[in-house]
């Protein structure tokens, strides 16, 4: 019985990671920590409803938490910023769907979830082999699992399907109306599938023509410029110096967190309360409270070190510790299922700087300022054992070493208040303290045809190689169709016959490209015709189709309703991402992020959390 309980815990907890992290219209991914943070209410609202800013931050940490777990390096301030827009994004979305939902009266009955529950699991558990038969999933097994599980259980079950029917019935109802012939599911399989084989030749202009073949005049050169203006805008830009005082802990501090997590270790293996040291040393809020325990997990929900530290520990010991993006973990497996979940429990140790390393931080950009409000920043920034570095900012492209995005250095020094030489206060982002000196400023502006003329007489020589390439190509092609053979006419002309195929459509093909008009000349020709001359990616060819392979008829009835239902559902998303566009643009939506997160006066200035 405690066996088939502790089965049937793994299987509700894989659900409710489904429910949570494969709905249709959002993919928040799994948080292996669930940090929470304080309340600050209310941060704009979307047709009167408002966006509470735990709601908010919730969506943004799973986003960030995606971001860090798929990368080496930290996430820039730039990233961030990028996060920061798509969590609102879906917040709002998440919204205007909900409102929608209660505007067309679409709700769940009873009925509805006691047979989506019986007859209809997720995907992620009709493909688990524990609940298959010979590689077929067996419904029995799903619904002899179903009848051990308990009230608490059942309950995670009906909050999974009450989110995702009716969210089903909208995504029917928006994409009510499609029908796809058999012709259409035909033609689209026949683009796909049927193959060509064809011999070509390749002119290569850039390389078979001279410049010495062609003059470009200075009437083309101007009438060029005339009608290509808008190619030689040139942004706004500003040259500054930058220092940049990073807040990622220092080795010192990583060390030590290291070290602390080795006495936590012993101290457990000399018999100290784990769940007692969680509660008492864990960073992660949501897990410290319940002694660390972090539940029942599939394999690979989690980032890819800590993974691995689960599905290969010994059972009930503490394991050595383990380094994530998050930080320092100590981890004990309880229970595990093969390679396919664990029940395990955590203790998360945050990198970040100890008490003293934070008063050097806040010292050494005080003094920064400081200095620099009576000297240049590169003189300060030597006194303070600094590293300056000379960056070019574009007006809306404002990266610094160390520093990452520094959007509000980028707002400074653009400014036109801003003197040349004039150092700025110390910026804070939630990467460094930063601080700038401006060095010189370009308005935006549009080259002069002068200042341009070298690059628009590479642009017109290109073009004049390649037509004086077609011209050769028209030759070519016009001699084969008069009869002469495809390769003595190439040999003649010192050109290369190469042989390519078989290929689709939507390969790539050596020599010829890939989505290109050559591709599709080879596809439109018979067996035995020669096209004529073609121009695709700066080059020319000539295409002779030597063989033809026809989609199979047969195959493609054999999957004729797998290609319906996955056409049919890349148009209902499509169909979806412009319905919710639609919402979007008739809705009233007012975003007080920036009001509430980053009011004007610094001391009650409220910023997002840190993420570890």
């Amino acid at each position: 019985m405690m066996q088939q309980l502790r089965k049937s815990t793994k299987w509700i907890m894989i659900l409710v990671a489904i429910a949570f992290g494969g709905l249709m219209f959002f993919e928040w991914g799994m948080d292996i920590t669930g940090q929470s943070t304080g309340s600050y209410g209310e941060i704009g609202r979307v047709n009167g409803t408002p966006v509470q800013y735990e709601d908010y931050f919730n969506a943004y940490q799973n986003l960030y938490n995606q971001a860090a777990a798929s990368q080496e390096e930290p996430v820039t301030g730039a990233q961030n910023s990028e996060l920061e827009d798509l969590a609102w994004n879906e917040m709002v979305d998440n919204i205007l769907i909900q409102q929608e939902l209660d505007r067309r009266g679409i709700v769940v009955t009873d009925e509805e979830l006691l047979s989506a529950a019986r007859f209809s699991p997720p995907p992620e558990l009709m493909s688990d082999p524990e609940l298959q038969t010979d590689g077929q999933f067996d419904l029995t097994k799903y619904q002899q699992l179903l009848s051990s599980f308990s009230s608490e259980q059942l309950r995670g079950l009906e909050d999974y399907y009450r989110r995702l029917i009716p969210r089903a019935k909208l995504l029917r109802q928006v994409g009510s109306g499609l029908y796809i012939s058999e012709n259409d599911l035909w033609n689209t399989y026949r683009i796909q599938n049927e193959s060509a084989s064809v011999r070509f030749v390749a002119f290569e202009p850039l390389v078979r023509v001279s410049d010495d073949q062609f003059e470009v005049t200075e009437d083309e050169v101007r009438d060029y410029y005339d009608e290509n203006r808008e190619d030689y805008f040139v942004p706004a830009t500003a040259r500054v110096i930058a220092v940049a005082i990073t807040k990622t802990p220092t080795a010192a501090d990583t060390a030590s967190v290291l070290a602390r997590a080795e006495e936590l270790r012993q101290d457990i293996l000399d018999g100290a309360d784990f769940a007692e040291l969680a509660r008492a040393e864990s960073s992660d809020e949501t897990t410290a409270g319940e002694g660390g325990d972090l539940g029942v997990f599939a394999k690979d929900r989690m980032v890819a070190a800590f993974d691995s530290v689960v599905f290969a520990a010994r059972l009930n010991r503490v394991a050595e510790p383990v380094r994530t993006s998050y930080g320092v973990h100590l981890v004990e497996v309880m229970q595990r299922w093969g390679r396919d979940s664990a029940q395990a429990r955590h203790i998360l140790l945050p990198f970040e700087r100890s008490e003293d390393s934070e008063i050097e931080l806040y010292t050494a950009a005080d003094s920064l300022e400081e200095l620099g409000e009576s000297m240049a920043l590169t003189e300060a920034a030597i006194q303070l054992g600094l590293e300056p570095d000379t960056v070019e900012f574009l007006e809306n492209f404002t990266l610094v070493p160390r520093a990452g995005d520094v959007a509000d250095g980028g707002e400074w020094a653009f400014d036109p208040e801003t003197l040349l030489g004039e150092v700025s206060p110390v910026f804070e982002n939630q990467v460094a303290f930063y601080a700038l000196e401006l060095v010189s400023v370009d308005e935006s502006h549009y080259l002069t045809a002068e200042e341009a003329e070298i690059a628009i007489r590479a642009e017109i020589g290109t073009l004049k190689k390649v037509e004086l390439a077609m011209d050769e190509a028209r030759d070519l092609a016009g001699q084969v169709h008069g009869g002469r053979p495809f390769a003595a006419v190439a040999r003649e002309l010192g050109l290369e016959v190469r042989d390519a195929g078989p290929f689709t459509r939507t390969e790539f093909v050596s020599g010829l490209g890939q989505y290109n008009a050559a591709v599709g000349t080879a596809f439109g020709l018979q067996i035995g015709e020669v096209s004529d001359a073609v121009q695709a990616n700066q080059n020319v060819f000539v295409i002779e189709r030597t063989g033809s392979e026809a989609a199979d008829s047969l195959d493609w009835v054999s999957q004729i309703d797998i290609q319906r239902v996955q056409l049919l559902s890349a148009i209902r998303q499509q169909r979806l991402v412009e319905w919710i566009d639609a919402l979007r643009a008739d809705a009233e939506i007012v975003d007080r992020r920036d009001e509430v997160l980053n009011p004007p006066d610094d001391a009650n200035q409220i910023q997002l959390p840190g993420i570890f």
